[in-house]
């Protein structure tokens, strides 16, 4: 594979992934190690990805955006919030991961809404505690550098504690077989603390997403409740997951 083409693979998956290893993209490519981190280096250096011990962040995810073109698959992400806020009620007790269709919702939900939010995301949480009447607790711990999360075993106990009655996940790859998926071990640990502590999980991905995987298992698919992606509920590639139980919208 020429290098115009490995990079415009490396920018892709950063985009779509917010976050990729080194050493997947070497599997996937079919190169070796040193040559994906010559490419992350000369990309990051170009300004098209953040260069992270390991591998490579999106520059959207990471900086805090202000317009869709900061965005990937920006469309995507506001139709995939509109309708996870209809699921919002006055008085629910609520639990996000971050994320950039997170904070999508976060922006869309309606001024009426009186709920009460959760999270470890410090960007999903600057969003929630401008809104007017919604209240805001913050699970602490140690920060994440690159997923802006609070991650450990405090972060874990704290959420260990609760029992929400929607849980919103930001995913990174989910397919039947696998369930849910994510490429980085801290990270993983802290949504599976998550699947755990909610009465329903709602998974919030575009429909590029689907049917993809990474490394570490958050959880079985058998614990999703709702799927919301962009496309059409009937879509074909939906069928699937809306036969093994899962309300797709």
């Amino acid at each position: 594979m020429l290098r115009i083409d490995r990079h415009a693979f490396i920018i892709h998956q950063v985009n779509l992934h917010n976050k990729v290893l080194s050493t997947d993209l070497s599997k996937q490519l079919k190169v070796s190690d040193d040559t994906v981190r010559r490419d992350i280096q000369q990309l990051a250096e170009a300004g098209k990805i953040i260069k992270v011990h390991g591998g490579a962040l999106s520059r959207s995810f990471h900086n805090t955006y202000t317009t869709s073109d900061d965005v990937y698959a920006y469309k995507q992400k506001k139709i995939i919030a509109e309708k996870a806020i209809s699921l919002i009620k006055d008085g629910m007790c609520v639990l996000t991961t971050g994320g950039t269709t997170i904070i999508e919702m976060a922006r869309a939900l309606p001024t009426e809404l009186h709920a009460t939010f959760i999270s470890g995301s410090i960007p999903a949480l600057a969003e929630y505690i401008i809104h007017p009447n919604i209240e805001v607790i913050a699970i602490g711990d140690k920060i994440s550098k690159d997923s802006k999360l609070t991650v450990g075993a405090d972060a874990i106990a704290r959420i260990k504690e609760l029992k929400v009655d929607l849980c919103f996940l930001g995913v990174s790859a989910i397919n039947l077989e696998n369930g849910v998926s994510d490429n980085d071990w801290e990270v993983v640990q802290i949504k599976k603390a998550m699947v755990e502590a909610s009465k329903k999980l709602i998974c919030l991905t575009i429909s590029e997403k689907i049917n993809s995987q990474q490394p570490f298992q958050v959880c079985d698919s058998k614990k999703i409740h709702t799927l919301i992606t962009e496309l059409s509920p009937d879509d074909p590639l939906l069928s699937p997951y809306k036969e093994a139980g899962i309300t797709v919208l």
